[in-house]
């Protein structure tokens, strides 16, 4: 799991770094109908990405499969709304980073207390994967949905009333 986090976040990094502005966005307004079904289904994917993750403690599954399921509700969220900025979200960079942090600080506590890293203390060991593992599923959702959206909206550095700005990389033709 470790790994499988390192891994997406450096893929994050390297796809929001080629393409800093791309953004997936409808043309028009949302159908009624998925506006619908999205209140209908989000409740059950945050559910089922809940036992999925709950179900990873004692059977195969766990944070990847989880966050594949709560990203997909986002992706379903962002595809509702005419709009989604993720830029102006402060909660999102945490997101994004939380399951590594979280990874790395258990084991470093955990190495600091006097075991092997990675060797967490047999008692608490099933709450400290869970830990760890809910916050890989909120962090794995948060960089799916972040590579599927894109880094800012088509609003990012607007100001509300004034008349955006479009610059051009072709060159001026000046006869003299």
């Amino acid at each position: 799991t470790l790994l499988e986090i390192g891994v997406l976040l450096l893929a994050a990094v390297g796809v929001l770094s080629v393409a800093p502005s791309t953004v997936v966005r409808a043309d028009s307004s949302p159908s009624p109908i998925l506006v619908l079904l999205l209140r209908l289904m989000l409740p059950f994917i945050i559910l089922v990405s809940g036992y999925i993750l709950w179900i990873g403690k004692y059977a195969p599954g766990g944070a990847f499969q989880a966050g594949a399921v709560l990203a997909a509700g986002g992706i379903l969220l962002a595809t509702a709304t005419d709009r989604l900025n993720l830029s102006a979200s402060r909660a999102m960079p945490l997101a994004t980073v939380i399951g590594l942090l979280i990874f790395l600080i258990v084991a470093l506590a955990a190495m600091m207390s006097g075991g092997n890293y990675l060797q967490y203390p047999v008692p608490l060991a099933g709450t400290l994967i869970l830990v760890i593992e809910a916050a890989a599923t909120l962090s794995i959702a948060a960089v799916l949905v972040r590579l599927f959206v894109g880094v800012k909206s088509d609003m990012d550095g607007q100001a509300s009333g004034k008349e955006r700005k479009i610059f051009t990389l072709e060159k001026e033709n000046k006869s003299q």
